[in-house]
């Protein structure tokens, strides 16, 4: 594999002497359920800020609708939940990894119950779903099918009550600030004050996925992979960019939001059936609508492939329609709005972008391979999710590893000795090259963004081949030689450059790997390979990936 153009280390120019400088204990950077957990962690003699581009009611996390898997029925065992992960998991996940994030999620659930989050009870209990790949009924949700909303409201209001955190919304992060191999802070932007740069002891990154990166996405605006593109270019290592996870039921109908469905409703019950009404997952697995994400996401491609029909149907018509609508109310006004009725008709759905389970390499603790910056979350590579991320998971690593992130960050701080403002150290950072100044070059932005997302669709979906990744490289290759060169002045030019340099990764990744394991389907290498039981790791300035095999 050649060695690409990669473009300059920071995003944009910058004079220390001309950008107003902030100081803080430990940077935080996104205020989704990992970053505000991180928050809530930190020792309360720290100071603490928290960055996020839109406000904190407007993150993943805020979207998450099926709910956080955990072992509270006395019926359940650890051992099956870790089991359940490996299956889905397909050879990639860390043994400990799992172990210890399973065991804490019962504490972590009594802990946000704590905090106010108004889970679903059922006779004065919790009220459990079951969801894909699980044995168990073991998902714990809140308001049907709307968890996200109500666990993010209690988290919002456990931060309100510190006196040590200051959060800045609306704020674009550019780039980290690197010195000397440590990562001292970042350079921010918000359309009131311009450039800051917000000089950190700790940085945490916690800026969720990149569905945004393909045409057919759950994600909200902001998932675009900034984060992981802040970690590349500052030299962390980023690794299993090949795997991201579609979703296989999204609300398609034209003009509306692709609005993901939760895999609750096929927990209830539901049947996915093809254009002419025929239920078809028994035929791909012996688990059927309960077979695992990657499984289910698969089928229904090669089912509209052989019904030449632009997406199959969930169909609920054979359950209690009470019961439906009060399990699932927020599904059932969003069909609404389009004249469906959730409980009666066939609702319309094919798989779309969900969850980057690829990311920043981060240890037990969250800490990557740059001193000072941790990482939380979405963005990261755990080693939980393996090569497909089992249902509900999600929303338990964020609290996991923000917690333990935000913990650890504050006690090397706090082994540093305590600073005031005015003992801040500025590195004394050289202006940045960058190789274009001050324009933009005439180019159509929302044209190369919306070119990407349906390159990105078409060749890097849910089905991949040799041939078709091989075209779609050559051609982010040469966006990215005009593009990141470029000096922009607003998000909407970093937000590209970002995307493109996230693409491009997770191509490279995907030409990599040539086996089908988990969310990663090679058509023209269907079977998984033991040989390829390992990680894709990248390093900035590398033209080959390290090869981490699993033990």
């Amino acid at each position: 594999m050649s060695q690409p153009y990669e473009g300059p280390r920071y995003l944009v120019s910058f004079g220390p002497k001309r950008v107003p400088h902030c100081f803080t204990d430990v940077l935080i950077l996104g205020g989704g359920l990992a970053g505000l957990r991180a928050a809530l962690a930190v020792d309360k003699r720290l100071s603490v800020t928290v960055v996020t581009k839109d406000d904190l009611q407007s993150s993943s996390s805020q979207w998450a609708q099926g709910g956080i898997a955990g072992v509270v029925d006395p019926e359940d065992r650890f051992d099956n939940h870790v089991a359940d992960t490996l299956t889905a998991g397909c050879g990639l996940c860390h043994e400990n990894v799992v172990d210890a994030v399973i065991r804490e999620a019962p504490g972590r659930i009594a802990e946000l119950i704590a905090w106010g989050t108004r889970f679903d009870e059922r006779d004065g209990s919790l009220a459990l779903g079951r969801e894909g790949g699980h044995s168990h009924h073991r998902i714990v949700h809140a308001l049907g099918d709307a968890t996200g909303r109500e666990v993010m409201r209690a988290v919002i209001e456990q931060t309100r009550k510190l006196d040590n955190l200051a959060v800045w919304p609306e704020t674009f992060t550019i780039d980290l600030v690197t010195h000397e191999g440590f990562c001292r802070g970042a350079l921010v932007w918000n359309p009131r004050h311009g450039k800051t740069f917000v000089w950190a002891r700790r940085t945490i990154l916690a800026t969720g996925g990149a569905g945004q990166l393909y045409r057919e996405s759950t994600n909200p605006s902001g998932a675009s992979g900034d984060g992981m593109a802040l970690a590349w270019r500052a030299g962390a290592e980023l690794r299993d960019m090949e795997f991201m996870q579609f979703h296989p039921t999204v609300l398609y109908i034209a003009g509306g939001s692709r609005s993901l469905i939760t895999e609750a409703v096929r927990g209830a019950g539901a049947h996915l059936v093809d254009k002419d009404g025929r239920r078809f997952m028994p035929e791909f697995d012996s688990r059927a609508e309960l077979a695992p994400r990657d499984v289910v996401s698969r089928a229904i491609t090669v089912v509209m492939h052989r019904t030449h029909h632009a997406n199959v149907y969930l169909d609920l018509s054979h359950l209690d329609p009470t019961k439906v609508r009060e399990r699932f109310p927020g599904m059932a006004a969003i069909c609404g709005q389009f004249g469906l009725d959730l409980a009666r008709d066939r609702i319309p759905v094919r798989p779309g972008a969900h969850y980057m389970i690829g990311g920043v390499k981060v240890d037990e603790m969250g800490r990557t391979d740059i001193p000072g910056l941790f990482a939380a979350g979405e963005v990261t590579s755990s080693g939980l999710h393996g090569a497909n991320r089992l249902a509900s998971n999600s929303l338990l690593e964020g609290l996991v590893y923000g917690a333990r992130a935000g913990e650890a960050a504050a006690a090397e701080v706090l082994a540093e000795g305590s600073r005031g403002d005015d003992e801040f150290q500025v590195p004394p950072i050289v202006q940045p090259k960058v190789s274009v100044d001050g324009g933009d070059a005439g180019l159509d932005l929302a044209d190369i963004r919306n070119s990407l997302r349906s390159l990105m669709w078409r060749h890097v979906g849910v089905e991949r081949s040799g041939d078709s990744l091989a075209e779609a490289l050559a051609t982010v290759e040469g966006w990215c030689r005009y593009v990141l060169p470029q000096q922009f002045a607003d998000p909407q030019g970093w937000q590209l450059q970002n995307m493109l340099e996230v693409a491009r990764l997770m191509i490279r990744g995907a030409i990599r790997r040539d086996e089908t394991r988990g969310v990663h389907f090679r058509a023209d290498h269907p079977d998984t390979s033991e040989a390829w039981r390992t990680h894709i790791a990248w390093h900035r300035g590398a033209a080959e990936p390290r090869l981490e095999p699993l033990p």
